[in-house]
């Protein structure tokens, strides 16, 4: 392996030739405490930046096994040392000088949520970053100077301030993995006491802003009602307080403005883990949970709607239901269906984001518009045979309907963003109103779950004419662009690319097909975004999405080829990309469901 000093006279060897002399660069160079690797170089000054990685051994760092020796505690500790990594880079960045993107230096800067990312990777207690670095020009000639001053000085330097500075960063990654410990005990109390959700009292569930992920300063902290608190005994926080949700059907209700939708959303994040100081890190929900909603015009593929809607005027069979233009019912009834399939086993619906028509449908609109000319049956009449019959928790906000009373287990109310229980309250006066109860409709029948994929998402070789020739990744942030080349391609290989290009959280394109996910709400993270991406694309190449194959099969299938191979199963080329996150099995579920071919 080159030294340090090979890569000092390789730099003094092409200043100032032209920028491809950069190419020369690949490879790998040890540098005493670490071993630097530069995998992929960018094809001129104004193109995505270079790909470079560090790998720092467990022989130099002595990480304490008690930090990395199960998933969830690798995961937090690699949150906290990414963190640390990103702002040295932050510092350094655009230091080095240059034209176009000369002196960029950096990698992912984790949100709230604690995810695994390819941008830090902890191996048997090596650590290993991978970053972006704009390597410096003059024009389009090569700055030797100013790039030997970004990988010989400034990239050491973030190294030793992310892992060798004695800042208490051993205390920091304790304190993480401490934290990821008691969430993930908390979570299998949860499963055992049979509760969907968990609120700890003191959480702080309202957010700066809708653009900003950070807790709300002046928020009220949560208290947890009476009649719900459960008391959960976790290895380092002791006992702990809140409000547990038991399975079921849970309803939300309240006046506008007293912080229902923000307790459902706080509920729908809550599969993830937070950070902590972010006021919700012991606000946990079902991992399995998803949040529903209607989406206007979303593609809808060959799903079994008919428990929902039947009988249409044009004589569609909405038993294998299809369509490039799904209305607001139609599309919540196909969530629904598509999130049982995904193993959902916890609904979150807020009727602010539903359709009215789904939802319900009240008595007098039945008598003047009779069943038997109504397609659809609304929600409301099949959430208890959802929970008895098919194992799947409800929790509803409503503020405008009163049709879910009778069919909840527990009516919770939001008052000045206090939280009370009210189902003795409700149903007494659901009683003294003489107020009818919904009734359940008849033909419950659960889709058989073997729904197939039906067109290939993408065919390999239909984008080699368009494939972006740098095989540049998209590594910004929510609403950036970029294009990835197909996996092993290279000089010689542009034949086998397939186009893959993300736009932030809001869509992917894989080859000459398109997911629109603006409205997955459950997808936090462009990273995340960037790796279903891959996953389809692997997915394609692999033979793994192919017609006719079920799609939760072909979810399980892609879901345990990352975890047995790692980032390296979604490897471009012979390296891995610092963009990328790791998705929920749902949420991956959802892009094939809204794929359009």
């Amino acid at each position: 392996m080159r030294s340090d000093r090979d890569l000092q006279r390789e730099l003094e060897r092409i200043d100032r030739r032209g920028y491809p002399a950069y190419k020369d660069l690949r490879g790998q160079y040890d540098f005493g405490d670490f071993v630097l690797s530069i995998d992929h170089v960018q094809g001129d000054p104004f193109a995505s930046p270079s790909s470079v990685s560090v790998n720092v051994h467990n022989e130099v760092l002595h990480i304490p096994a008690g930090l990395w020796d199960k998933a969830h505690k690798r995961t937090a500790l690699e949150d906290v040392l990414l963190r640390r990594f990103s702002r040295a880079l932050a510092g350094c960045s655009m230091c080095a000088g240059g034209s176009g993107k000369s002196g960029v230096l950096a990698t992912t800067c984790p949100g709230q949520e604690v995810l695994a990312r390819s941008a830090c990777e902890v191996d048997g207690g090596s650590v290993t970053f991978r970053f972006e670095a704009g390597l410096p020009a003059h024009g389009r000639t090569v700055d030797g100077r100013a790039a030997a001053k970004m990988l010989l000085d400034f990239v050491p330097q973030c190294v030793e301030r992310t892992l060798f500075v004695d800042d208490g960063l051993l205390d920091q990654a304790w304190a993480a993995v401490d934290l990821a410990d008691d969430q993930h005990a908390a979570r299998e109390q949860m499963e055992a006491a049979d509760l969907v959700a968990f609120v700890a009292d003191g959480s702080i569930l309202p957010r700066e802003s809708g653009v900003s992920q950070r807790p709300l300063e002046s928020a009220l902290a949560f208290e947890a009602p009476a009649e719900q608190r459960v008391v959960l005994d976790l290895p380092h926080r002791g006992k702990v307080a809140g409000m547990g949700i038991k399975r079921g059907v849970t309803l939300i209700v309240g006046g506008g403005y007293h912080g229902k939708s923000t307790l459902l959303r706080a509920l729908q994040d809550g599969v993830y883990n937070h950070v902590a100081g972010d006021g919700r890190e012991l606000v946990l929900t079902d991992a399995t949970a998803e949040k529903l909603r209607a989406e206007d015009g979303r593609a809808v593929s060959g799903v079994d709607i008919s428990l929902f809607i039947r009988d249409l005027p044009d004589g569609r069979d909405t038993s294998r239901f299809s369509t490039v233009d799904a209305s607001g019912s139609t599309s919540q009834a196909a969530a629904t269906v598509e999130a049982y399939e995904a193993g959902a086993r916890a609904l979150l619906i807020d009727e602010d984001t539903s359709a009215t028509n789904f939802m319900v449908r009240d008595a007098l609109m039945e008598a003047v518009v009779a069943r038997e000319f109504e397609p659809i049956t609304p929600f409301v009449e099949r959430v208890r045979d959802l929970w008895e019959r098919a194992g799947v928790s409800s929790i509803i906000v409503a503020g405008s309907s009163g049709a879910y009373f009778s069919v909840a287990d527990v009516v919770l109310q939001m008052d000045r963003y206090r939280v009370h229980d009210i189902t003795a309250h409700a149903r007494a006066v659901c009683a003294e109103l003489a107020a009818p109860a919904t009734p359940r409709a008849a033909r419950f029948a659960l889709p058989a779950g073997n729904r197939a994929i039906a067109v290939s998402p993408v065919a390999p070789g239909t984008d080699s004419a368009r494939g972006d020739r740098g095989g540049r990744d998209d590594r910004g942030g929510r609403g950036a662009r970029g294009g990835f080349g197909g996996r092993g391609a290279g000089r010689g290989a542009r034949d086998n690319r397939i186009k893959v290009r993300t736009c932030g959280c809001e869509e992917l394109q894989v080859g000459q097909g398109s997911a629109d996910v603006r409205l997955v709400e459950q997808l936090v993270d462009p990273c995340q975004a960037r790796a279903l991406a891959q996953l389809v694309r692997i997915g394609a190449q692999a033979g793994i999405l192919v017609q006719g194959k079920p799609v939760a099969k072909a979810v399980d299938e892609l879901m345990a080829l990352l975890d047995r191979e790692g980032w390296r199963a979604l490897a471009e080329h012979d390296y891995v990309a610092c963009g990328l996150a790791l998705p929920r099995p749902q949420e991956l579920a959802a892009v094939l469901n809204r794929w359009r071919a």
